[in-house]
């Protein structure tokens, strides 16, 4: 590890690090991985947005809380992704070359133009809004098929059976992978979810990440060579077509990129039907408005994004000395744009730490922004409306018996519970 992380302990903000329109004060200890931190971050959220909107923490990595300072940075070409610079700041530069972190630096999510340009080019056509709506049918079809076997029992822990099977079974559908294998995806798909957060890894987490991958690639070269001999309709057969090509994907970018599909494909539905049926009941006026008024569901899951976004943050690059917020930024400066603070902005929502399903023009950043706005947020959003369609028509009585001590995943960035256990007449 290239240095020991050290987290704030009531730290001093000096004129430095402070907004011009921020007044001195004292910002609490920031540690996102601290369990009662990751129960409920948006209390820090706000005494950051309200004391240095713009914080360089202890972790090294500036914080961005503000929902305009979030947005500017998140569409300004001044901000890039800058892989390598980002993961030396953290580790040794041989860490480029472990496993997962080699994998993870072919991702467009975290490449810049003109290779973010280059692979995101190869798969846009398959997320089109129109393709989306298309698969409606077919994702209403799976909500009620994962209801029916559960209905008779009374019971489920609504995550492992439900909101995480329904996106693994779609992208499943979308990338070609065989029904027979699509087990193994239920049970390792969230494995290396700790890669994505600012706080470094610990040896033992490395070579859990490494391993994963490993076995990740090792599957995904065996069902390459399987598309090469029979081609198919669908997203893994016109990525191979791709690499077969030679000048538009390597090898090692198909294996990354088809990971990465896969885990985007499934990890913000998932995150999104837990995080919102868990708020929904503890604020059960508001499921009793979705009961009473369906078509509510389009807008309500666009306030459910904004109240607890699935995702919570993610990074930059500073490109050039540049000023945010009243901050001199140097180049080579690391942000963390924190999107459920600026979800819970006051500026841009008004009473942002209530939920309101009839809340008009919301416009969360759970989805990112810019060139790197997340391809399959409409494909989430017919997920989550889908779903939440069946449970309110099947399920209306349904109950959380755990709501007020919901077990959360160790991650902060990839926001979402272990379990959420229910029950129904």
């Amino acid at each position: 590890m290239k240095h020991q992380m050290v987290y704030g302990q009531g730290v001093q903000i000096r004129d430095a690090q402070m907004s011009t329109t921020a007044a001195m004060g004292e910002i609490p200890a920031f540690n996102p991985l601290d369990p009662d931190f990751i129960a409920d971050p948006y209390p820090t959220y706000r005494r950051l947005r309200e004391a240095a909107p713009v914080w360089l923490s202890p972790l090294g990595k500036w914080l961005v809380t503000r929902y305009e300072d979030v947005a500017l940075v998140l569409r300004d070409r001044r901000f890039g992704k800058d892989y390598a610079v980002n993961v030396t700041v953290n580790y040794e530069p041989d860490t480029l070359d472990e496993p997962a972190f080699a994998s993870m630096g072919r991702m467009m999510l975290v490449l810049d133009p003109p290779d973010h340009t280059r692979l995101r080019g190869l798969v846009t056509k398959a997320f089109t809004a129109r393709r989306m709506e298309a698969m409606r049918p077919r994702i209403a079809a799976v909500v009620d098929a994962l209801i029916d076997r559960v209905a008779r029992r009374g019971g489920m822990d609504v995550i492992g059976d439900f909101a995480h099977r329904l996106p693994i079974i779609v992208i499943c559908d979308m990338l070609g992978i065989p029904e027979e294998d699509q087990e193994r995806f239920f049970v390792n798909s969230r494995a290396n979810a700790r890669m994505f957060d600012p706080v470094p890894l610990s040896r033992d987490e490395i070579d859990t990440a490494n391993a994963n991958t490993e076995e990740t690639n090792a599957y995904f070269d065996e069902l390459f060579e399987r598309r090469r001999r029979e081609l198919r309709d669908d997203m893994m057969t016109q990525l191979v077509q791709a690499e077969e090509a030679g000048d538009r994907l390597t090898a090692a970018e198909l294996r990354a990129n088809v990971a990465l599909l896969f885990v985007a494909g499934h990890e913000t539905t998932a995150n999104l039907i837990g995080n919102g049926l868990l708020a929904l009941h503890r604020n059960p006026d508001q499921w009793a408005a979705l009961k009473a008024e369906p078509g509510l569901i389009p807008g309500a899951m666009e306030e459910l994004l904004r109240y607890d976004s699935s995702v919570q943050m993610t990074g930059r690059t500073v490109q050039q000395d540049v000023e945010l917020a009243g901050v001199a930024l140097p180049k080579g400066a690391q942000l963390v744009c924190l999107l459920g603070a600026a979800n819970r902005d006051p500026a841009m929502f008004a009473e942002p730490d209530r939920l309101d399903v009839r809340r008009e023009k919301v416009t969360p950043l759970a989805f990112g922004g810019g060139i790197h706005f997340c391809l399959g947020a409409q494909l989430a959003r017919i997920e989550a409306q889908e779903a939440f369609a069946g449970l309110l028509r099947r399920m209306p009585d349904i109950t959380l018996p755990e709501r007020d001590t919901p077990s959360w995943r160790s991650s902060f960035t990839l926001r979402g519970l272990t379990k959420l256990p229910a029950q129904w007449n």
